[in-house]
């Protein structure tokens, strides 16, 4: 008789539990956690690794892009990520991996509904996304918030008490899932409930969840399209923002449409076969250019209208996807299409990912992407409008926020065993968002200078 071979590996490191939270406290030896509090050593010309980022973008747009990053501190931070990657490669950091974000600034958390239609809110923005240390998007979320809040005249105090709720806030819910069943923490999500809890039922927040609601793809389009004599939807122009004539936009929009079928074929491979059937249901009527947020500002981004049984509108967003800024410090992506590694690492972290997520690459640009809808259900606070409780209790939900997103995407009983109660981490974060304000703020200046001295084109228009 022949012997009958066991399936079970020979040895397995197990997921989590004491063994991991072990290593996550060893860690703490190679690399203690007032290390992450340090400021950037490097010296640097700011303007010439944005000039140097420029490289692959759309050209005509560039004075598009300074524009907005010159509006103020917080706006050159936000289109300032290859510059923070560039400063962290140089610093210490926890060497504890999980899915980063690559840009988890303030304003790139936000609400969008699931599949199921629950309104959620989690981090929405992952062209950056890439493994790495878990810090390097905790020390970018705390740095935006000490930044924003001095744009918005709040003081050092103020600053380093949001920070300390940001990284409490992380650490406390970081404890709760490395407690958890690992499935209960996989499907844990963030909803707009969780938020009015922790709010108390704040009018502002109440305000921006009622809109949410409202923002569907059949709302979006009563003001968005127009009906032709012949029967096809349009997409309305809505210059600066969304046109189909303008700079460049016969030469790039000319060279998408040409391989158009290919590209649609192609994003249709990327998508499940529940999702295909359902895509085939719609018809293509109309493509439009569209300018996306700061940081992105030059990459190449479409919107597309799509009708079922001609009167069930679908718009679809296919943005450029480029390497992330985070690739050059931390290695190349595992994934040979940037479209397909940022769609992994969003269904990695996010609770729940859109149903249209996929992506597709075009050759006669040059380019690839990733297709996702444009409006479902989504929608930003508005930072300006914040008095200081709101900024507190927004810093909680984005602290809780990143920490569920790194708990799914990596070890949470590791990272646990790192951060502790929070109290070490909290301080270091201090110390670096605040000198991390100030080198923004350097930098921001030399932007200025640069654009008065007509070294780098400023369109002073530029709104978003």
């Amino acid at each position: 008789m022949p012997t009958r071979r066991s399936t079970r590996p020979s040895s397995v490191t197990p997921y989590g539990g004491d063994a991991a939270q072990a290593r996550g406290k060893a860690s703490r030896r190679s690399a203690p956690r007032e290390a992450l509090g340090s400021a950037p050593r490097s010296t640097r010309d700011a303007v010439a690794l944005l000039e140097a980022s420029h490289r692959d973008r759309v050209p005509e747009l560039k004075p598009i892009r300074y524009g907005r990053m010159l509006a103020d501190p917080f706006a050159f931070f936000r289109g300032g990520a290859g510059l923070m990657a560039h400063d962290l490669a140089g610093l210490p950091h926890s060497g504890l991996a999980t899915q980063l974000c690559g840009d988890a600034h303030l304003n790139n958390f936000g609400l969008f509904a699931s599949p199921e239609r629950t309104l959620l809110f989690d981090i929405n923005d992952f062209d950056e996304t890439l493994p790495g240390p878990f810090d390097w998007d905790l020390r970018r979320l705390a740095a935006s918030f000490a930044i924003a809040a001095d744009v918005h005249g709040q003081g050092e105090s103020t600053q380093k008490s949001l920070v300390d709720t940001l990284v409490h806030a992380y650490a406390d819910r970081m404890r709760r899932f490395a407690r958890m069943d690992v499935l209960d923490a996989w499907y844990y999500r963030l909803t707009a409930e969780t938020l009015l809890e922790l709010s108390g039922d704040d009018e502002h927040e109440l305000e921006v969840i009622r809109k949410a609601r409202r923002k569907t793809s059949a709302v979006f389009a009563a003001e968005a399209t127009e009906r032709l004599p012949d029967g096809r939807w349009n997409i309305k122009d809505a210059p600066p923002f969304v046109y189909h004539d303008g700079a460049a936009t016969d030469r790039e929009l000319g060279r998408f449409r040409a391989q158009l079928p290919r590209f649609l074929a192609d994003y249709r491979a990327s998508l499940s076969a529940d999702r295909r059937t359902l895509l085939d249901r719609y018809v293509l009527h109309d493509v439009a250019v569209k300018v996306p947020g700061v940081g992105s500002v030059g990459r190449r981004c479409f919107i597309a209208l799509f009708v079922a049984s001609n009167q069930h509108p679908l718009f679809l967003q296919f943005k450029e996807a480029a390497d992330s800024v985070l690739e050059k410090p931390l290695g190349r992506s595992r994934e040979a299409h940037d479209g397909e590694r940022i769609v992994n690492g969003q269904r990695l972290m996010q609770a729940a990912s859109d149903i249209f997520i996929g992506w597709a690459g075009c050759p006669s640009l040059r380019a690839e992407f990733y297709v996702r809808q444009l409006r479902d259900m989504k929608a930003a606070f508005n930072v300006a409008a914040f008095k200081p409780e709101d900024f507190r209790e927004y810093a909680e939900a984005c602290g809780y926020a990143l920490a569920r997103a790194h708990a799914k995407a990596g070890c949470p009983d590791e990272l646990h065993g790192y951060i502790g109660k929070g109290g070490a981490l909290a301080k270091a974060m201090q110390a670096f968002a605040l000198a991390y304000r100030r080198r923004n703020e350097a930098d921001f200046e030399s932007l200025k200078k640069a654009a008065s001295a007509g070294r780098v084109p400023a369109d002073a228009m530029a709104g978003e």
